[in-house]
C-alpha cells in the first residue's frame, strides 16, 4: 500500500504512537497543500534538500520523489518504524534521528554532492526561530528555504518598518534573504489541529557583501531595538549619538525616530560608518 498524507491518523493508530505536545507535533494531512509546496520549491535532481522535522514522512515521501537526496532530522525516535515503513521504496533518504539544533550539521551535509542546496520543512512551532538562527550561522551554501509556520511568526519574519510585527529578527532574516509569504494554511488541515493557521514563506538567498561588519551591525540592530516603544536616543547612548543623527538626516530622520521606523539599508548604512 503506498502512504499518502491522509493515511496518516490510521498508520498513527495502527503503530500505536502518541503525538508528543512537547515536540509540536502537527502533522499535514492534505496531500494538495503538499503538492503546492513542492511546486513553489520547484527541487529537481541537482537538489540535496535538508527536512527537519519529517514526522512520519507525508513531505518527505513527496521531496524524495523529486531531489537527488533528503536528509532529515527527526527528534522523536519513536516515529523510527513509521518513517522506515512510509520510505521503504527510497534509497535516496537518510534520516538522522536526534535534536537538529545539537548536531553537526555541516559535516554531514558535505558528505553529498550537490548544485543546490534547499530547506523545505514544516517547522515545529516552538521551536522555528532556533532553528532558522542556527541554520544561518552554519553558513552553509544555501539556496532557499521553504517553510512552513505559524501564521504570526511568519509575519515577523517578512514584516516591512512601520509595521508592528517589524523587530531585531525581521531585519536579521531579511539581511540574508529575500522572504515572501507563499501559501496560507489552514489549521484544519493538520492532526491534531493546532490553535492557529499557518503560512508557507520562502527565503530567497541574497547578496550581502556591502555591510563591512556584521558583528557591529547586528549588534547595533538589537540595541535599537532594545526597548521597542523606545527612541533611538535612548536605546543606542552607547553610541556616538551625533555621528549617527548625521547619517539619519540623509533619510529624513533623527534620533527621535524609533528603530521600526529604519529599514535594513539604513541599519547597514550606519553600521558601515560608525
Amino acid at each position: 500500500m503506498q502512504y499518502s498524507p491522509k493515511k496518516t491518523k490510521e498508520i498513527l493508530e495502527n503503530q500505536n504512537i502518541v503525538l508528543k505536545k512537547n515536540f509540536g507535533q502537527n502533522f499535514i494531512i492534505d496531500e494538495n497543500i503538499i503538492d503546492m509546496i513542492i511546486k513553489k520549491a520547484n527541487i529537481d535532481k541537482d537538489t540535496l534538500v535538508l527536512e527537519i522535522g519529517p514526522g512520519v514522512g507525508a513531505l518527505t515521501y513527496k521531496l524524495a520523489q523529486e531531489a537527488q537526496n533528503v536528509l532529515c532530522y527527526e527528534i522523536d525516535t519513536t516515529l523510527k518504524p513509521v518513517l522506515e515503513s512510509n520510505l521503504k521504496e527510497f534509497s535516496n533518504v537518510k534520516i538522522i534521528y536526534n535534536d537538529f539544533l545539537s548536531e553537526n550539521v555541516p559535516l554531514e551535509i558535505w558528505k553529498y554532492k550537490f548544485k543546490k542546496l534547499y530547506v523545505v520543512a514544516n517547522l515545529p512551532y516552538y521551536i522555528t526561530t532556533p532553528i532558522l538562527v542556527k541554520i544561518i550561522e552554519y553558513k552553509l551554501p544555501l539556496d532557499k528555504i521553504i517553510v512552513m509556520v505559524q501564521k504570526e511568526v511568519g509575519n515577523r519574519f517578512k514584516a516591512k518598518p512601520n509595521s508592528k510585527d517589524y523587530s531585531s529578527l525581521s531585519v536579521y532574516l531579511n539581511y540574508y534573504f529575500e522572504i515572501k509569504k507563499i501559501l496560507d494554511v489552514s489549521r484544519n488541515v493538520f492532526i491534531p489541529k493546532p490553535n492557529v493557521d499557518s503560512i508557507v514563506v520562502e527565503f530567497a538567498k541574497k547578496d550581502h557583501s556591502y555591510l563591512k561588519n556584521e558583528q557591529i551591525f547586528f549588534k547595533l540592530v538589537k540595541d535599537s531595538f532594545k526597548q521597542k516603544r523606545k527612541n533611538l536616543r535612548n536605546n543606542l547612548k552607547g553610541y556616538d549619538l551625533n555621528k549617527i543623527e548625521e547619517i539619519l538626516r540623509k533619510y529624513n530622520l533623527d534620533l527621535t525616530a524609533r528603530a521600526e521606523q529604519l529599514d535594513i539599508d539604513i541599519f547597514i548604512d550606519i553600521a558601515n560608518n560608525i
